[in-house]
């Protein structure tokens, strides 16, 4: 095994370093990634509610249309996690150039799809007359680099599957801070700052939110080139070639679309939810949108640790199972939840007693401020939960099993989250925070739901991955 990937099946290793080894790199992404994001959205919130909610308005149908294309590379990612632990090196290469060739025939036509309708999107949302030209302006250059997006996802998730979480982690920390070097750049304008007494021009192209929407385009398309090059030019047991075959191999390609088609409908399914609620939450006002996004980014900080270890235990559980050691891919899934659940639980405090503080970062509107904070306590108590149910996710996903997680998903987001919602918005008038409320018990139940099926399928799951 090459120094660029990691087989966690050799048991001379402890399996907590295993685990730090894989996650700490996914963790340090996500959490400086957050941290970037809160930058940037600190940035467009200091020109007001209006610019926060012009950009913010359409994000749930952006993420929509990458999770298309990001839940198909699930398949990929479980086939190669078990293939590496397998062995099985050329297969695992040949799972690479089919997700390649997958990223590119779907992405670029979703992103012109996204280009045609860059208005219509914030009308559909609810946006109000005052945002839509902003937005319009932002969707269309987001457009653009939508496709590189989506490669940049699943390359991500293949590097992984690999157990390479360096390589993706250096890239996206890079490509974020040259995001917030470009934001600096082109949101303002030139003009005079003041550092440690010395007053000089700052120059600054004063673009706005097409500024933010520039910046970020140009650095994710510099990102997925940077990572789709190292596929081709790095010495590691995941270097592809461009002399070999890019053909559609309709075999590998039915069972991965096989395997993320049930994740590409559960994104479908979280997207629809997250669309449903900014829309809900748009018919209460622009501070209303705003502040529903800033604690959002605010939460980021907190969930996305719980993410890094859903991620790793996609390749934990993926490559035990491909080295036939069953008994290892469960330990590695209960150490993950125990190490994720001291971690998480830092996390949910910092979030709780530091709400306010963290929302007066973002933005300088009290009414916004006063929402958020509310919001964001309210949030941080699902923290834990939330973690459980990304580490069991990733260990079904890891053994190829990814339709569970739909429909855990589905039931639980449409039957807790946007029904609760529905009612309390539509039914009883209770206001935004009563949002936030069926969101946090959506979660709790999520996670109540993927520990009940874990446990009711985990032997069937095994046995059927032993015989692959």
């Amino acid at each position: 095994m090459s120094k660029s990937t990691y087989s966690i099946v050799d048991e001379s290793r402890s399996p907590w370093m295993t685990i730090l080894f894989l996650a700490w790199p996914i963790f340090l992404e996500q959490v400086l990634t957050s941290l970037v994001q809160a930058v940037d959205t600190a940035m467009v919130g200091s020109m007001g509610a209006v610019a926060t909610t012009s950009v913010s308005i359409s994000q749930s149908p952006n993420m929509l249309v990458n999770g298309v294309v990001m839940s198909l590379g699930v398949g990929f990612t479980s086939m190669i996690a078990r293939s590496v632990g397998a062995g099985e090196m050329e297969r695992a290469r040949t799972l690479v150039r089919q997700a390649i060739l997958m990223v590119f025939s779907l992405g670029l036509p979703l992103s012109a799809l996204y280009f045609m309708l860059a208005r219509q999107i914030p009308v559909w949302m609810g946006g109000e007359p005052e945002i839509l030209d902003f937005a319009e302006s932002y969707n269309k250059i987001i457009a653009v680099s939508m496709c590189f997006r989506c490669l940049t996802m699943v390359l991500t998730a293949i590097y992984r599957g690999y157990g390479d979480s360096k390589t993706p982690m250096k890239i996206n920390i890079m490509v974020n801070l040259a995001n917030v070097v470009g934001n600096y750049l082109m949101i303002f304008p030139t003009r005079e700052i003041t550092v440690l007494g010395q007053t000089f021009t700052m120059f600054g192209l004063g673009w706005g939110v097409a500024g933010a929407a520039a910046s970020t385009s140009i650095s994710t398309i510099i990102g997925a080139l940077i990572l789709l090059a190292m596929c081709f030019i790095r010495k590691s047991e995941m270097q592809i070639s461009l002399k070999d075959s890019f053909a559609p191999d309709w075999v590998e390609l039915k069972a991965a679309i096989r395997l993320g088609f049930p994740a590409m409908v559960q994104r479908a399914v979280m997207s629809g939810s997250h669309i449903l609620v900014t829309s809900t939450v748009a018919t209460l006002g622009t501070a209303a949108v705003a502040a529903q996004s800033l604690s959002a980014t605010a939460e980021s900080l907190s969930f996305m640790p719980g993410f890094a270890f859903g991620s790793a235990c996609t390749t934990l559980y993926g490559q035990s199972l491909g080295a036939k050691k069953p008994e290892m891919a469960h330990d590695f899934l209960l150490k993950t939840i125990k190490m994720g659940t001291v971690v998480m639980a830092f996390m949910t405090c910092i979030l709780f007693f530091g709400s306010e503080q963290i929302m007066r970062v973002f933005t300088p509107d009290p009414q916004v401020i006063e929402y958020g904070r509310i919001w964001l306590k309210i949030l941080a108590v699902i923290q834990i939960p939330q973690m459980i149910a990304f580490c069991i996710s990733g260990g079904l996903q890891g053994a190829g099993d990814t339709k569970t997680p739909l429909y855990i998903t589905f039931a639980s987001m449409w039957g807790v989250r946007i029904l609760g919602i529905m009612i309390c918005i539509h039914v009883l008038h209770l206001g935004l925070y009563s949002i936030c409320v069926c969101m946090c018990t959506d979660n709790v139940v999520r996670c109540l739901l993927f520990v009940l099926q874990y446990y009711k399928k985990k032997d069937k799951l095994i046995e059927k991955a032993m015989q692959k």
